[in-house]
């Protein structure tokens, strides 16, 4: 019985409403003094409580003197509250003020606990995809992680950077001369989780380890396109790495130089190549 009280309640009825509804629902047809009579409660609260439940359609009322009401079938009962809730869930989605976007698109994440602790619980959640793009200090964390997850089904995309140059050459960005000044920069790492959850960063060097965390659409698509395009250009290297060497220049600084080298840093990356 107690469970059946809890069940009204929860559905929106008063713990005197809830009492009445059943014992009418046992007994049959009565008047609020043989309810509030078997109920032990005040006549008055009872029969303030069986106007109510009149009024929302949850009692019907007999007709002659006294007044005396009967509960509806529990199938009634059932859909007369599933319409009622069913308005008010409308009313609400209809009416509610929305947010203008995503209040906190962007969320920063700051100290190596912190950022690891967040990119494995997302790991852990993947469910069809994960792309990493990180160095091999990095990698070597989360190789765990990443190998669960490909254990139960997800696909793992990597792209590793490190000492032995294997993108460093196709993917430099002139801001660092090298990947000595790289690394005291920081090592770059990202994570596209189901083509949703991103995060973005930087760690090692002389720098704190920091994360940017995002599901916009626009983030998980540079993200993906800077992926795909690095393995590309990857793959395009291991194939014709001295061709396009010759065509391009060491770093491939004749083609950077028209969109993000400045004059003097194709000069240098031409006297590397000299040198060379």
């Amino acid at each position: 019985m107690e469970q059946l009280l809890n069940h009204l309640r929860s559905l929106g009825f008063t713990e005197i409403e809830s009492k009445i509804i059943v014992d009418l629902a046992q007994h049959g047809p009565a008047g609020g003094y043989e309810v509030a009579k078997r109920l032990g409660a005040s006549r008055s609260n009872v029969y303030a409580a069986m106007q109510r439940l009149e009024r929302q359609g949850a009692l019907q009322r007999e007709d002659g003197e006294p007044v005396r009401y009967k509960t509806l079938k529990p199938e009634e009962l059932t859909r007369m509250i599933s319409g009622r809730v069913e308005a008010s869930l409308a009313y609400v989605e209809k009416s509610l003020p929305r947010q203008s976007g995503n209040a906190e698109p962007f969320v920063s994440i700051q100290g190596d606990k912190d950022v690891f602790e967040h990119v494995i619980r997302q790991l852990s959640q993947a469910e069809y995809e994960i792309v990493v793009d990180v160095w091999r200090e990095e990698a070597a964390l989360l190789r765990e992680e990443l190998e669960a997850a490909e254990n139960r089904g997800v696909r793992v995309l990597w792209a590793c950077d490190g000492p032995d140059h294997s993108l460093a050459r196709t993917l430099a960005w002139t801001g660092w001369n090298g990947i000595e000044e790289r690394k005291q920069g920081g090592r770059k790492f990202s994570f596209v989780i189901d083509r949703h959850w991103c995060m973005l960063g930087m760690r090692g060097g002389e720098m704190d380890t920091e994360a940017v965390v995002s599901s916009h659409p626009v983030m998980a698509e540079l993200l993906l396109h800077h992926f795909s395009q690095e393995m590309v250009l990857y793959e395009l290297e291991q194939d014709m790495g001295e061709q396009l060497e010759d065509t391009y220049g060491l770093y491939f600084s004749r083609i950077q130089s028209k969109y993000i080298t400045l004059e003097e840093e194709v000069k240098e990356a031409d006297d590397k190549e000299k040198v060379v």
